[in-house]
């Protein structure tokens, strides 16, 4: 990982790390989608443990110097931060089974998250 978009990554997965997301996966959309180079999925088993993890992906973009915006917030069943190249959806795991991103992209290629 070299890039901004990778460095970015990196610090995605770390946020959401730190606030224990569940079953976090992140997916190289690179050239399947224009819409962003990679989304990383998770979940929280509660609607206070979605806002932790989203508020600190948010945070830690934001303080790595990039734009970002939010939607879900007002609910926490479904957060998606869109941070250009990267978009995070920080899913309630039940609207996680319900939604199945990673079925919908499954084109994707899973990145090693280490």
């Amino acid at each position: 990982m070299a890039g901004k978009a990778e460095q970015l990554l990196r610090t995605v997965v770390d946020g959401a790390e730190d606030k224990k997301a569940h079953d976090l996966v992140a997916l190289d959309l690179q050239g399947i989608s224009l819409v962003a180079d990679y989304f990383v999925i998770c979940h929280g088993n509660s609607d206070t443990q979605v806002l932790a993890i989203a508020a600190e992906i948010r945070k830690r973009a934001e303080e790595s110097g990039f734009r970002v915006r939010t939607e879900g917030l007002d609910t926490a069943r479904w957060v998606l931060i869109d941070m250009g190249d990267i978009v995070a959806h920080v899913f309630h795991k039940d609207e996680r089974e319900y939604y199945h991103l990673e079925r919908l992209w499954s084109d994707a290629k899973a990145v090693e998250i280490v």
